[in-house]
């Protein structure tokens, strides 16, 4: 009889669970809710499309800030002391580097490293590479014509006198893509001379942008003639219809980012932000970006590249010292923008 009456009991326990959301929700219903900050530094639309899928596909509630480099860099410094994101997705290498010497970053060896290519990812889990773009010059067609000019073949070739003020590019203090930009002159002239380049390259400057990205579109738009930008972003352009952009990669050799991902120090949800980079490192998150107009090459050697970026495959690049480049990067911009007596634009 006793048997009984606790057996009754029990099944009168488990159906009032049953009638108030079933045993799974009973079991799971007070599980706290993983979720995750992301500052991305690529495309808005990548970025959004991207943290969709890492939400649908693990169920981790995922808020995105889109950011340029420099930008995400300041952020995560201002927050040292009480880190707000959890993850840096995308926006070039050398941003993270400068962050690593700031011990800003967990360092992570995610296991899906074993995908990435070798050189494409640091030795001690600090960040890992995602994609890569190589940098280059673009132009108008429609007023080169008109003006009877070439596009400029080499980066000599920026300082001719029928150039001057007709140039866009970003600050290298607020874009990793202008600072890719600095290095690259720098790698290729040696400091010295270098920077006498680019006190020369400022008079030719018609604008400073706060974006990378932005420099193209202008020169797409015929806002400008001609811009300094990485050139996967001139593909998207083109095939969004700017059919008078056209672009060219300099023939001494050019510079290239690698776009990373990476973890903020002491975030609040680390956990979720480990989980997050393998996801970033797998072969079907990186072949997501060139479903929405990113045709950059990629480090996952398994991911196929989008089709768009094989016209680039045989530009010449310099031999970059991306280490280099990241570790001096803050005394090079501070030099810049004391030579050049330029500022970070507000827009």
């Amino acid at each position: 009889m006793k048997k009984n009456l606790v057996m009754g009991m029990i099944l009168m326990f488990v159906a009032g669970i049953v009638a108030q959301g079933g045993v799974f929700d009973f079991l799971f219903k007070n599980k706290k809710q993983e979720t995750l900050t992301v500052y991305a530094g690529m495309m808005e639309d990548y970025a959004l499309k991207a943290t969709k899928q890492f939400e649908k596909e693990t169920g981790i509630k995922t808020n995105m800030v889109r950011m340029s480099g420099g930008e995400i860099l300041a952020r995560i410094r201002a927050e040292k002391e009480n880190p707000i994101a959890d993850v840096w997705f995308g926006g070039g290498a050398l941003t993270f580097i400068e962050a690593d010497q700031e011990n800003l970053l967990t360092h992570y060896l995610s296991p899906m490293r074993k995908e990435i290519i070798s050189n494409f990812k640091d030795k001690n889990g600090a960040w890992t590479g995602i994609y890569s773009g190589y940098l280059g010059i673009e132009g108008n067609k429609k007023w080169l014509a008109e003006k009877g000019l070439e596009l400029p073949q080499t980066w000599d070739d920026l300082l001719k006198p029928e150039f001057k003020n007709n140039i866009v590019i970003a600050h290298p203090g607020s874009s990793s893509t202008a600072y890719n930009f600095v290095a690259t002159i720098i790698q290729l002239k040696g400091e010295e001379k270098g920077m006498e380049y680019l006190k020369k390259f400022n008079q030719q400057v018609r604008q400073y942008t706060k974006s990378g990205s932005a420099p193209g579109r202008m020169v797409g738009l015929g806002e400008a003639p001609i811009a300094i930008g990485f050139l996967h972003d001139g593909i998207r352009y083109q095939k969004e219809g700017y059919k008078d952009l056209i672009f060219t990669t300099p023939k001494e050799g050019t510079g290239y980012e690698i776009g990373a991902v990476g973890i903020v120090k002491n975030s609040p949800n680390q956990a979720a932000a480990k989980k997050f980079v393998d996801w970033a490192l797998s072969k079907q998150a990186q072949e997501i970006g060139q479903t929405v107009g990113s045709y950059q090459f990629l480090t996952n050697k398994n991911a196929t590249p989008p089709k768009e970026a094989l016209q680039l495959k045989r530009a010449k690049l310099i031999d970059y010292d991306i280490q280099w480049a990241g570790a001096n990067r803050k005394r090079l911009i501070d030099k810049f923008s004391r030579e050049t007596r330029t500022t970070i634009p507000t827009k």
